[in-house]
């Protein structure tokens, strides 16, 4: 599991303009390694480059790459705005750290400061024959990154934004959590049963802030315990929402005072993150379909397309093989319940798709489906195919549609 800092560089990483401003500096350092190699280049080549011709290639690039990062980030807030009303709002994040996208715009403002810083050394005559060489050579190389990244940014283009693919980012980051919960079930840390199973004697411990966890660095609270010879037990998992009344974890031994290392161990936000949080995932994905299904869309494919990607997710949902050695043993932490992705996921599309015969039947095909991965599977499966042919009883009154579904319904019992 990542630590606090690893955490908050990775989010850094997935910024803007942090790869920007990376192009950004090699962008200044460049036209400086003519001027470190002027002395290497024979002077018969050098004059046989002259001054014009290069400041010419660099105003050409200067003039278009700033046309063209600003056509690129024109088009990159269509994307956002089209993912943010068609898709969902929580999916455009995903957008957002793009690294196509990043890379593309950083290289055409990396390459409009180069040009830039390159016109301008060269209109104070600081390089010689040998250095305008360099700088012409630079410059083709550059011309070349400009081309490849723009043959990748062209193909981009025809899928950011759109629905499908999209729903393939959220998708793969649902899958990515799921993963990470089976292999760390616990956060790495021993099974906590139920919040049943924290002594009695225990104290809470809480925060000011008021949000959403999106991290949570366990080897710090276990490094704290044995230091305090004490013993933690977490209850608030990624993606709760915590305020000062819910206990972020419970302290039992010889040390029931927390202090703020102990709490910076969990970082809070504003809003939710995919990284940790699995149920943040599934309900993303439930959101597209619901939103596919509003009378403004009315696009019952997309909806019945979701829940096949949800199946494809929840399919990988297998902790109970997992059986990894307790890597931090003064941590107890719970687990994610399928129960609570179920509800997460099928619970809003079954609400919004009760009046559409062709939605309800996916809709109990995957839960038949799902009930053959186990015991808790079919329980989970059980219970949502009831509720959800409830819900389609009420709504519907075509009676021939609605036997059809109790049919599929009673299969679960077969």
């Amino acid at each position: 599991m990542l630590s606090k800092w690893g955490w908050q560089l990775l989010k850094l990483s997935q910024k803007l303009w942090v790869r920007t401003s990376l192009y950004t500096v090699l962008a200044l350092i460049t036209p400086g390694l003519a001027l470190l190699l002027n002395d290497l280049i024979p002077s018969a080549l050098g004059g046989a480059i002259g001054s014009d011709a290069v400041e010419k290639i660099l105003t050409i690039l200067a003039t278009s790459m700033l046309t063209v990062t600003t056509f690129s980030l024109s088009v990159m807030v269509a994307a956002f705005n089209a993912a943010s009303n068609g898709v969902s709002p929580r999916a455009t994040r995903l957008l957002m750290a793009d690294s196509t996208t990043q890379n593309a715009l950083a290289t055409f403002v990396g390459t409009f400061l180069y040009s830039i810083v390159s016109i301008i050394l060269l209109s104070t005559e600081v390089y010689g024959d040998g250095g305008r060489v360099v700088l012409f050579i630079i410059t083709i190389g550059v011309i070349l990154l400009i081309v490849v990244t723009m043959l990748i940014w062209i193909e981009h283009l025809s899928s950011l934004g759109r629905v499908g693919e999209t729903a393939n980012r959220v998708e793969n980051e649902a899958y990515n959590a799921i993963k990470r919960c089976v292999h760390h079930p616990w956060l790495d840390a021993n099974r906590l049963q139920s919040l049943a199973a924290i002594p009695r004697h225990a104290t809470a411990v809480c925060t000011r802030q008021i949000g959403y966890i999106q991290h949570i660095d366990v080897n710090t609270i276990n490094n704290w315990a044995k230091e305090h010879d004490s013993q933690v037990y977490i209850c608030s998992l990624p993606g709760a929402f915590v305020y000062k009344d819910r206990p972020l974890l419970w302290l039992s031994g010889n040390n029931k005072k927390a202090n703020q290392q102990l709490l910076n161990s969990f970082y809070i936000s504003d809003y939710r993150s995919f990284e940790q949080d699995p149920r943040f995932g599934m309900m993303v994905l439930a959101e597209i379909a619901a939103k596919a299904l509003s009378p403004g869309i009315n696009d019952p494919g997309t909806a019945i397309e979701i829940i096949g990607r949800g199946l494809r997710v929840l399919s990988n949902w297998l902790p109970e093989n997992n059986h990894n050695a307790v890597k931090y043993d003064r941590v107890w932490a719970p687990e994610v319940q399928l129960n609570e992705l179920f509800d997460d996921f099928f619970t809003s599309i079954a609400h919004h798709s009760a009046t559409n015969i062709d939605v309800q039947i996916r809709l109990q095909k995957a839960f038949l489906a799902l009930a053959g991965y186990g015991p808790q599977f079919k329980q989970c499966a059980r219970e949502h195919s009831a509720a959800a042919l409830t819900r389609a009883e009420q709504a519907m009154a075509y009676q021939p549609d609605i036997a059809l579904l109790k049919k599929l319904n009673k299969q679960l019992d077969e």
